[in-house]
């Protein structure tokens, strides 16, 4: 039947949008805590995933966060602006360029801290339903690789 061959055209039976109306409504909710302490959504991962290794080069950065250098590369221009992190050429490989959390990076953390539980308030799924999903997408995740 002809309205079957369209069947998969249908936005319904796609995976790929809710997956994106949820990230974009996420990321949303995310705003005004960010903006408290002045950081977009990216800088705030970045600047988790500083908080947790204090440094590294960017390819290790973008490899965490799943993001292109010509992406981060505008980020952490800003967040070298605000103080909070230093990038500097590897000593070891002029090519690579490291980055390193500042002290003022490290005390942003104080500020940021009651983000994650002020986005649960957001978010409204059961604890296990949370895990069930975390655990799924990072499946899809590594699907990728």
């Amino acid at each position: 039947m002809e309205s079957d061959k369209y069947e998969g055209l249908k936005l319904e039976n796609q995976i790929c949008f809710p997956l994106y109306a949820a990230a974009k409504e996420v990321v949303k909710r995310y705003k005004p805590y960010l903006d408290e302490i002045d950081l977009t959504y990216t800088q705030y991962i970045a600047m988790m995933v500083l908080w947790e290794k204090k440094s590294m080069n960017v390819k290790e950065l973008g490899s965490f966060l799943f993001l292109d250098s010509g992406t981060l590369t505008p980020v952490l221009k800003k967040l070298e602006a605000k103080g909070y992190l230093i990038r500097e050429r590897s000593k070891q490989d002029e090519r690579n360029l490291d980055i390193r959390i500042t002290r003022e990076g490290e005390l942003l953390r104080d500020r940021a801290v009651d983000i994650p539980a002020q986005m649960g308030q957001c978010i409204k799924l059961e604890p296990e339903e949370a895990l069930q999903l975390y655990q799924i997408l990072y499946k899809l995740l590594r699907s990728f690789e």
